[in-house]
C-alpha cells in the first residue's frame, strides 16, 4: 500500500499516540496495584474487551434488526439479536431493547414512553440512595416532570413502604421509579407494584447495581411485577459500560420508537456485541457462584468495618453495596476517599440518609465488592481489607501509616493478577 495512507491500519497505538499509549499502560497498572471498592465499578473479560474493540465500532445500523436504514448490517444483526435473545433468558423479559448507550438513555427512554413534560413521578431521594434521574431537580427528570420524592426510615435507614404508598395515594403519580444507586438493601418490587396496581400507576425499576444479583435469582426480580425494567450492563452484569431497557410486550413499540429514532441515531454496534458476550458469560453456572461470592465479599466487609468502629448504614447489607458513615468519627467523606487513595484502596464519597454535610464533602463512602470478587478475593481478603480501611481513617493524617497500609495494599494486589497480559 503506497500514498496518504500507507501506515493507516498497521500503526500500532505506541507510535500513533505515545501519550494515550502511556495513559492507557498507566491505568492498567493502576487497576492492577490497588483495591477497586467502588461499588458501580468491575473489570470485564478478555473477551468483553475484544468485542468492544471490534471492527463493529466501524459501522452505523440506524433501525433495528432487520429495518436498518444502512446497508450493511447483516453481521450487526447477528450481534443485536445475539445480546437481545441472551437477555431475554437472563431475566425472563417480554421486549429488550439493548441500544441505550448508558443506564441514563435507558431511564430517558421510559420516561418518554409513558410520561409528558410535568406529569409526576415518584422516585427515591438522591441523598437516601436513588439516582440523579430519579428526579434530582439539577436532571432533567427534575427540571421536566414533577418529582415527588421518597426515602428510608430514618431509624432503620430502610425504604419506608407504607410512607410511600401514602404518597402514590396523595399525589397519584403516573410512574413509580423503584430502584437506587446507594441503597444496600433488598427491595420489594412485588409489593411495589401490588402498590403501583392499587392507585392506576406504572413502574419502572431501575436494576442498574444489582442487575446481575437479580440475574441469577439473588435478589428478587422485578420483571413480574414491573412495567418497565432498566439497567446498566457494566457493573454487577460484568459487561461493557452501556444500558437496557426490559418490558411488558404492550409497551414495546412504543419503547423502540422512543430509543430510536425519538433520542438516539445510531447505536454503538461494538458495545452491543459486547453486551451479548456478556450476557452469554452471566448465563453460565460460574456466574451464579460469582454474585454469590460478590454477597458473602459485602457482608464481611462490613462487619471487619463495623468491627473497626464505623457504623454501616442500615446495619448491614442485602447485596454487594456497603453505605459507611465515617461522619460519627468526625471524618468527612471526601477526607476519607482521599486517604484510602493514598494508601491504594479506591472508593467515592457518598451521602448518607439524612446527610448534613454536601454532596461535595458528604458523611459517607460507598464500597462494593464486585471488582474485587472478579479478581478472585474471598471472605479473608475483605476482613483484611475492613481492618486496612479501619486503620486508614484511624489514622487519616499520619502519612507514614498510610504508606504502610499502600504498601500492604499493593502486596495483597500482587496476589491476584489482573491483565497480566496487557502488563507486558
Amino acid at each position: 500500500m503506497s500514498g496518504v495512507n500507507s501506515n493507516f491500519f498497521s500503526t500500532k497505538l505506541v507510535l500513533s499516540d505515545p501519550e494515550i499509549f502511556q495513559a492507557i499502560g498507566n491505568e492498567v497498572q493502576r487497576q492492577a496495584s490497588q483495591l477497586e471498592l467502588i461499588a458501580s465499578e468491575n473489570f470485564v473479560s478478555e473477551a468483553v474487551l475484544e468485542a468492544t474493540g471490534s471492527v463493529f465500532t466501524n459501522k452505523y445500523a440506524e433501525g433495528y434488526p432487520g429495518r436498518r436504514y444502512y446497508g450493511g448490517c447483516e453481521f450487526t444483526d447477528v450481534a443485536e439479536r445475539l445480546a437481545i435473545a441472551r437477555a431475554k433468558k437472563l431475566f425472563g423479559a417480554d421486549h429488550v431493547n439493548v441500544q441505550p448507550h448508558s443506564g441514563t438513555q435507558a431511564n430517558v427512554a421510559v420516561y418518554m414512553t409513558v410520561l409528558q413534560p410535568g406529569d409526576t413521578m415518584l422516585g427515591m431521594d438522591l441523598s437516601h440512595g436513588g439516582h440523579l434521574t430519579h428526579g434530582h431537580p439539577l436532571n432533567f427528570s427534575g427540571k421536566m416532570y414533577h418529582v415527588v420524592s421518597y426515602g428510608v426510615s430514618k431509624d432503620t435507614e430502610k425504604i419506608n413502604y407504607t410512607a410511600l404508598e401514602e404518597l402514590v395515594i396523595e399525589n397519584k403519580p403516573k410512574l413509580i421509579v423503584i430502584g437506587a444507586s446507594a441503597y444496600p438493601r433488598e427491595i420489594n418490587f412485588k409489593l411495589i407494584g401490588e402498590i403501583a396496581r392499587r392507585n392506576g400507576s406504572l413502574v419502572m425499576a431501575d436494576i442498574a447495581h444489582i442487575a446481575g444479583l437479580v440475574a441469577v435469582g439473588e435478589h428478587p426480580s422485578p420483571i413480574p411485577h414491573c412495567d418497565f425494567v432498566t439497567t446498566t450492563t457494566h457493573k454487577t452484569l460484568r459487561g461493557p459500560r452501556g444500558g437496557m431497557v426490559m418490558c411488558k410486550q404492550a409497551f414495546a413499540k412504543d419503547l423502540d420508537r422512543v430509543v430510536f429514532p425519538g433520542n438516539q441515531g445510531g447505536p454503538l454496534v461494538h458495545v452491543i456485541a459486547a453486551k451479548a458476550v456478556c450476557f452469554k458469560e452471566a448465563l453460565q453456572p460460574q456466574y451464579k457462584s460469582y454474585i454469590q461470592q460478590v454477597k458473602k465479599n459485602a457482608t464481611e466487609l462490613a462487619n471487619s468495618i463495623q468491627n473497626s468502629g464505623y457504623r454501616i448504614v442500615s446495619g448491614g447489607t442485602d447485596n454487594h453495596l456497603i453505605l459507611v458513615d465515617v461522619f460519627s468519627k468526625g471524618i468527612t467523606g471526601k477526607q476519607a476517599e482521599i486517604a484510602l487513595e493514598k494508601a491504594g484502596i479506591t472508593v467515592n464519597k457518598n451521602t448518607i440518609p439524612f446527610d448534613t454535610n454536601s454532596p461535595m464533602i458528604t458523611s459517607g463512602v460507598r464500597l462494593g465488592t464486585p471488582a474485587l470478587t472478579t479478581r478472585g478475593m474471598t471472605e479473608a481478603e475483605m476482613s483484611m481489607i475492613g481492618k486496612l480501611i479501619g486503620e486508614v481513617l484511624d489514622n487519616i493524617d499520619r502519612q507514614e501509616i498510610i504508606q504502610k497500609v499502600h504498601s500492604r495494599v499493593v502486596k495483597l494486589s500482587s496476589k491476584f493478577p489482573l491483565y497480566q497480559q496487557r502488563r507486558t
